[in-house]
């Protein structure tokens, strides 16, 4: 079997890179940097190929992806992980606006051309890393809006022809906090391990599951935030957020 993981460098996806690897699974792997791409390497227990680029450059991400599709041959899964967000109480457009880029931009462009290629050869698998923030808007609005945009993206790939046949399956992740370097501030709770939200993603895989949350209990939560009047929510999740 054959996976490519975009946004494999760190965090989540350098935890599922190295699980599926140890699961024998053949990999591809990106990122921008191409130093930690080249440590992931020799982490890898199993047959690896890398692609260094960068998901906010549509032209670049296209010829790079489509090349690393070729070099592999048939692959089974894609792995969309990259994503980008921003604490800062001070609320910067460019930070706001490279959100939007990586999250949205970055996402679509992969999203459509692993979607065209399993169209093509006749079945395949998507995985998009979205967020249990997806369910509803919060304070750092790009955030919250871009990953709704993913799982909202995914849902609409599933609206299709081709994934309501069962030809191509759609994963849509959703982790709470996971210990990697986007989980910053004060007070977080049920925190996971990258290598635990990794276990889970691979089980969902596996499963062929459509909604996953990571970990489970956070679909709780998730219900919970939906169901809040705003008034409460707009309290509960600023006095969280510290603005």
């Amino acid at each position: 079997m054959k996976v490519v993981v975009i946004g494999a460098t760190s965090g989540i996806g350098r935890a599922l890179a190295k699980k599926m690897s140890s699961s024998g699974w053949v990999l591809g792997i990106t990122g921008r940097r191409l130093e930690l791409l080249d440590s992931l390497e020799t982490e890898l227990a199993s047959e690896c190929y890398k692609s260094q680029f960068d998901v906010t450059d549509v032209e670049q991400s296209t010829a790079a992806f489509e090349a690393l599709v070729a070099e592999m041959g048939r692959i089974d899964v894609v792995v969309i992980n990259s994503g980008y967000g921003n604490t800062d109480p001070q609320f910067p457009l460019a930070e706001e606006v490279q959100t939007a880029l990586v999250n949205v931009v970055g996402f679509t462009t992969i999203a459509n051309l692993a979607y065209c290629h399993f169209q093509q050869q006749g079945a395949g698998h998507i995985v998009g890393i979205s967020s249990v923030a997806a369910v509803r808007g919060g304070p750092f609005a790009t955030y919250n809006a871009s990953k709704a945009y993913v799982s909202s993206y995914l849902e609409g790939l599933g609206c299709r022809k081709e994934s309501r046949s069962g030809a191509i399956t759609i994963t849509d992740i959703r982790p709470g906090f996971v210990n990697t370097d986007m989980a910053k501030g004060d007070g977080l709770f049920w925190v996971a391990s990258p290598e635990k939200a990794a276990d889970q993603i691979y089980t969902a895989i596996k499963a062929k599951k459509r909604i996953v949350y990571i970990t489970k209990r956070w679909r709780m939560v998730a219900y919970l935030i939906m169901s809040l009047p705003f008034s409460l929510y707009r309290r509960i999740i600023g006095q969280g957020a510290g603005v």
